[in-house]
């Protein structure tokens, strides 16, 4: 089983710490995967917002916990405690995983895990941090930033994204899924989207995307262009462009291949299916294409995706 740490002092934003605790705090329906067990650790009793929260552990308790994540800090214009500091800094140092939600990354960043890396924050904070800590390299254009040992995400809803795509290089994607799910979330939104966008989701039932959207997933094994999606849509192609701009933050083409690339992951995690195969399940046409693209968004090869995930998956020798 796996431990979350949640960091909470004084000066902590509810909603992302309660966001964390949802995603982590329990398995979904029908999930059988060991899940994690989250432990809230403060020195003392604690006020968030209009909440008072007992802690179950001491803030040394981090540096034991397999993931820390420090939520929202609420006063970017304050420093955050130092024994907070100290602990993130000390449970990094141990070689836990440390993740920031929201301006969460301030923490982060005052305890020199950001120095040389990048990293984002809400989008209205990100010049505040750069300021404050100028050796960050600060991206206000993502959802969230993964460096392996350090993540920090953007505000609210990326900091859903963050601990979702936490749940998928734990568990895979269908166990994310099935979390996403059962907390009516969008599964999987890559890191590298924009954070600003002016409507994140179709907002009504009768919004040309909210249609066409599933129609395309459900059809990612066809060779689909934009000017299929515009004829679906019943608009021109620059229309298309345009709403899928203000409502995914990127453009047709570069959605649809984050989908392909998305289910390409699934099916080297669920199947047996050759590279060439699945290359054709997903549209990618070729081997050689899917593995082009899988390797520049994913960062290593599909069959070296699927070794690492069987590996880090694989069931204990008894």
């Amino acid at each position: 089983m796996t431990t979350v740490a949640l960091a909470v002092t004084e000066g902590m934003l509810h909603f992302e710490l309660s966001l964390a605790y949802e995603v982590f705090g329990s398995a979904p329906a029908g999930v059988t995967v060991p899940w994690y067990d989250v432990e809230v650790c403060g020195s003392d009793a604690v006020r968030i917002g209009r909440f008072r929260l007992e802690p179950d552990q001491g803030l040394d308790r981090l540096r034991h916990a397999d993931t820390v994540i420090v939520p929202g800090w609420a006063d970017v214009d304050v420093d955050p405690p130092a024994e907070l500091v100290d602990a993130v800094r000390a449970a990094h140092e141990a070689g836990r995983r440390v993740a920031s939600l929201c301006t969460g990354a301030f923490v982060l960043a005052a305890a020199g895990l950001l120095d040389g890396r990048r990293a984002t924050t809400h989008w209205a904070h990100t010049e505040a941090l750069a300021g404050l800590h100028p050796r960050v390299e600060v991206d206000p254009d993502v959802l969230y930033v993964d460096n392996g040992s350090v993540l920090t995400s953007a505000g609210k809803a990326a900091a859903m994204d963050l601990c979702l795509h936490l749940v998928r290089l734990d568990h895979g994607s269908s166990v994310a899924n099935a979390v996403a799910r059962r907390l009516v979330v969008p599964p999987h939104r890559a890191g590298g989207q924009a954070q600003f966008v002016a409507a994140p989701v179709p907002t009504r039932d009768d919004h040309p995307l909210a249609v066409l959207l599933p129609w395309a997933i459900e059809r990612l094994d066809q060779p689909l262009t934009v000017e299929d999606l515009a004829r679906r849509a019943g608009m021109s192609s620059r229309n298309l462009g345009r709403h899928f701009r203000a409502v995914t933050g990127t453009t047709p083409l570069r959605w649809l291949l984050t989908q392909r690339i998305r289910r390409a992951q699934e099916l080297l995690e669920a199947t047996d299916d050759m590279v060439d195969v699945i290359a054709t399940a997903t549209g990618m046409g070729t081997a050689t294409t899917l593995r082009r693209h899988f390797k520049r968004t994913v960062g290593v090869p599909p069959d070296s995706y699927r070794r690492t995930f069987r590996s880090r998956h694989a069931a204990p020798e008894r």
